[in-house]
């Protein structure tokens, strides 16, 4: 059990029980310091107390509704911080969405210490790339929006970064947190970005105009390539690897996110790279129309939690990284203690775990999570050339369009590990399979028939996918989609419940075929 607090309010937040499963009612208890008591009933793993008092100690008990205890703890308010707001003097932002604000937001930054907190109010506010330090709050007013211009300029210079598993240099991101070192410790810590507004990027706008920027810069290694640009994922991508993120974490630790709309970042929305405890939840994240607009992707970092959000993004949802050949295999820094409950997908390519996981991911938990809409659904992804693990994944009590655990052969660039990934240890309980996939098809949304199980390991002795449960599993059936489960069998566009293929020690337990519904087919973008 944990929690975070502002000065007015406490969000606690708890695993699922393992002997529980389904929608369980929970009871969440605040003792104030008077002795008074507050209860909460709720069916989700988390739940908010507000108007409590600044700089206060609270208890919090949370129990079944048959009574036994599943955690305790005690929690504590912030004190009421002094409030800078940015549209005030020596500030003067102004809302307009016209006047770039950059180094007037900046300086509101800079001014803010331990006991203050700036403050955003109703508006939009044009802005560039922006520097948080530690020891830092922003609150967004209802109706604020900090907005990302689409000019390349305004994110410059460019700084030390992580895209798709390479360190390299890239244009800094709309909010920018901690300095890349993968030999160091945490540079940015205790902040928090909350409230009721909304942060938005430069969008697709943006990216094109960076990438195209790259492309002068890097067309003599371009032209070098030759046949080598087939092992990208299309002949664009060495320059939109360039690309800032909306909002980017290097080395941090204790970061909260709350609250917010976020989204249309110039690729991926919220990416933390060698970060501890960073936490985000009650938000949303939205990325149509941009390319790689991933959500939420942890990047070698540890005890990171994702709760209550939704997501609309034009590709993952969640991508949980580590690093991609072979510069991730010598890093070697894993993701691990990952947790993700209570989310929903509206549109996106679902819950992924790679495809650059060469420093390996590890102890994973997913639970009462709503994925239908989605093209990938869960989706655990390696190429052969990755080295790296992937162990101990746990989803449950979860609806997806599908699931896979497979080998893919996109964006795989770079040179080999020696070895290929290991892909071992996963259990997906209480789940249910729709058997198909939402495309978006230029725009257009489609539906299309799809295994409901793909498991698809490497063809190399001793690299199968491996120790794989599946537990109360049920499937949806389009008419002519088989029920049966096809071991060792796999051909494009096949329609089946199952379909495995390089894989030992998968058992099923209580798996069911059902009919077809009409469940997310009216779903929307």
């Amino acid at each position: 059990m944990d929690y975070r607090s502002t000065d007015s309010e406490i969000v606690a937040y708890w695993d699922k029980p393992d002997h529980l499963s389904g929608e369980v009612t929970y009871l969440a208890t605040l003792t104030k310091p008077n002795g008074d008591k507050e209860t909460h009933t709720v069916t989700r793993t988390h739940c908010e107390f507000e108007g409590l008092s600044p700089d206060s100690q609270y208890r919090l008990e949370v129990s079944s509704a048959e009574g036994e205890v599943l955690g305790d703890l005690s929690a504590r308010t912030s004190k009421k911080k002094h409030r800078i707001d940015i549209t005030k003097e020596p500030y003067f932002a102004v809302p307009d969405g016209k006047t770039l604000n950059t180094a007037k937001i900046q300086k509101a930054l800079d001014d803010c210490g331990p006991g203050d907190c700036v403050y955003i109010p109703a508006g939009t506010f044009l802005t560039g790339a922006l520097d948080i330090h530690s020891n830092l709050e922003i609150y967004l007013e209802e109706g604020a929006l900090l907005q990302g211009t689409s000019n390349p300029e305004d994110y410059e210079p460019l700084i030390l970064s992580r895209f798709e598993g390479i360190e390299r240099q890239c244009y800094r991101s709309l909010l920018n947190l901690g300095t890349l070192d993968h030999n160091s410790g945490f540079n940015c810590e205790n902040v928090v970005i909350r409230g009721k507004g909304k942060v938005y990027g430069g969008g697709f706008e943006l990216a094109k105009k960076e990438a195209a920027e790259e492309e002068v810069r890097i067309r003599e290694f371009l032209a070098t390539l030759g046949d080598k640009i087939k092992e990208y994922e299309n002949p664009t991508t060495p320059a939109f690897r360039v690309r800032g993120r909306l909002i980017n974490m290097s080395n941090c630790k204790n970061i909260w996110l709350h609250g917010l709309d976020m989204g249309f970042g110039p690729a991926w929305n919220i990416h933390f790279i060698y970060s501890d405890g960073i936490v985000t939840d009650a938000c949303t994240v939205r990325s149509g129309g941009v390319w790689n607009g991933d959500g939420w992707d942890p990047d070698s970092s540890e005890n990171c939690t994702l709760f209550n959000c939704v997501f609309f993004t034009e590709d993952d949802c969640v991508a949980i990284k580590s690093g991609k050949n072979p510069e991730g295999n010598i890093v070697n820094r894993p993701s691990r203690n990952i947790k993700v409950f209570d989310c929903e997908t509206k549109f996106g390519h679902g819950l992924c775990i790679g495809s650059e996981m060469s420093g390996g991911v590890e102890d994973v938990k997913i639970w009462d999570c709503k994925m239908g809409p989605t093209w990938s659904g869960i989706e655990i992804k390696a190429t052969r050339k990755r080295g790296g693990f992937v162990k101990n994944i746990s989803v449950r009590d979860t609806i997806a369009s599908h699931l896979m655990v497979h080998t893919v052969g996109f964006n795989d660039d770079g040179e080999g590990a020696k070895h290929p990934p290991v892909l071992s240890g996963f259990e997906f309980k209480d789940m249910y399979l729709l058997g198909r996939l939402l495309n978006n098809n230029n725009g257009a949304m489609e539906w299309n028939v799809c295994p409901a199980v793909e498991v698809i390991g490497f063809e190399d002795p001793g690299y199968e996918a491996s120790n794989i449960r599946f537990e109360r599993i049920t499937m949806e059936n389009e008419e002519k989609t088989a029920a049966s489960v096809r071991a060792d069998i796999y051909r494009d566009n096949l329609p089946g419940s199952v379909v495995l293929r390089n894989c030992k020690g998968v058992s099923f337990s209580d798996v069911s075929s059902v009919p077809a519904t009409r469940m997310y087919m009216d779903q929307e973008k």
